[in-house]
């Protein structure tokens, strides 16, 4: 069970690494398209599981490498943003969310 702290700090780091993403995709990333679509935190928020979705999917594996490296740039991006907001910038954890491919492969097996 999540509690409201939690919650509320996983919308934080959500919005504000969506807005990452979307300003640093030309630079960093090719001009992948990027797009958070969860963030877990830890009960002590110390670490956060950041789920992306990254379009093309043919380019996932390349991409989800490319972010892993740059973590640390990502994370201090994110510190300058929430600086104020949270004593500690989580630790982040990036994994690719494929549930949409799930979604679609369900559908094409249906049809």
């Amino acid at each position: 069970m999540e509690t409201t702290r939690q919650s509320k700090v996983s919308r934080l780091l959500l919005k504000d690494l969506s807005e990452i993403f979307q300003m640093e995709s030309r630079n960093l990333f090719g001009g992948k398209m990027i797009s958070v679509t969860t963030v877990r935190i830890s009960p002590d928020l110390a670490l956060a599981k950041v789920y992306l979705s990254i379009f093309p999917s043919n380019a996932t594996e390349e991409t989800l490498k490319t972010i892993k490296i740059n973590t640390k740039n990502i994370r201090r991006i994110l510190g300058n943003k929430v600086g104020k907001q949270l004593r500690i910038v989580p630790e982040l954890a990036f994994f690719v969310d494929d549930s949409l491919d799930y979604i679609e492969n369900i559908s094409n097996l249906l049809s």
